[in-house]
Order: C-alpha cells, then sequence, then structure tokens
C-alpha cells in the first residue's frame, strides 16, 4: 500500500521518457578496461553523489553492449565532453564496433588503465564502490581517485533530445 494508504502507480514509460528528455544534462563518455581492450557508451546520467570521499555515479543499460565490462571492472573514467565532442558522443551512443569508438579522439590510459579522453571538460577516474541496480539499469557508485581538467570552458549538454553548449560568461 502506498502512502497514507493511496496505491499509487508509476507514470508510463513513453510520458516519462519524454519528460526526462526535457531535463538538460552533461553529456559524457564512461569508460573501463576489459580483458579484451577499451570499451565505452555515451551517457547522460552522471551526477555527484558526495566530496567527501569524492563520489560520483553514472548509470548503464544492462542491455547495453558495454555492460559485461563494467559488470567486472574495478575501475572505470567519466570523461565530461565539450561542444567539439558531439559526432565522438553519437559514435559512443551507436552501435559502432569498439576498436572503432577508440580510434577517434586522443585517448590516454589513466592511472587506473581506464581510457581518458585528453582533451575532455574533465575526467574522473574512479574505483567501482557499489552498485544498485534499478529496472533496466545498474547505478554504479564510483570513489574518484583523479581528476583531469581541460582547457575547454564550455560543455556539451543534451536536452529536448539535441545537443546544446554553454560555457562560462568572459
Amino acid at each position: 500500500m502506498g502512502i497514507m494508504g493511496h496505491n499509487f502507480e508509476t507514470v508510463e514509460s513513453t510520458l516519462f521518457r519524454h519528460g526526462m528528455s526535457r531535463l538538460g544534462a552533461a553529456v559524457n563518455i564512461v569508460t573501463t578496461r576489459a580483458v579484451d581492450g577499451p570499451c565505452g557508451f555515451t551517457a547522460s546520467a552522471v551526477c555527484s553523489v558526495s566530496d567527501t570521499p569524492a563520489t560520483l555515479l553514472a548509470c548503464i543499460n544492462r542491455t547495453n553492449s558495454c555492460f559485461p565490462a563494467f559488470e567486472t571492472a574495478r575501475f572505470f573514467c567519466v570523461n565530461t565532453l565539450a561542444p567539439n565532442h558531439e559526432a565522438l558522443s553519437n559514435l559512443f551512443g551507436g552501435k559502432t564496433a569498439m576498436t572503432e569508438r577508440f580510434a577517434t579522439g586522443s585517448w590516454v590510459e589513466g592511472k587506473t588503465g581506464a581510457p581518458v579522453l585528453e582533451d575532455a571538460l574533465v575526467s574522473f577516474e574512479c574505483e567501482l564502490a557499489h552498485v544498485v541496480d534499478q529496472g533496466t539499469h545498474r547505478v554504479l557508485f564510483g570513489r574518484v581517485l583523479g581528476l583531469s581538467a581541460g582547457g575547454n570552458q564550455e560543455a556539451l549538454l543534451y536536452c529536448a533530445r539535441r545537443y546544446l553548449k554553454v560555457g562560462v560568461p568572459s
């Protein structure tokens, strides 16, 4: 039974997705190093959890082709994208082979072994601290072990099913 005797139903999934499309969010590529090489996907479901200890979360659909790699990964990296990364976001958000994804952009191995995008707005190298499965997704909680910020001051956002760029006023 719901709150105070009420039995509430959840909103229908299509309506929910439409509503969530209006919630603007930073665009990120979440990466890890799997046994057979680097793996990564585009995500907007990333947010800060705590600054003590520094922790963030990222969500991955359990049907994502990268899920098996993230299911066994100890480390991952959240690379926040700048406006010049729109094509890279589309590449990592599609069905492109992993080798093709990582052939585009400038990737280096981070201190955790996870791929770090050299010119990302900011990259957060994380150790997996906890996971929660909810509906179709797994929430990855990462303890931030390293952070590198690029020189770009503009961020790539996704809202209303399109890319937007925002920057720091000069």
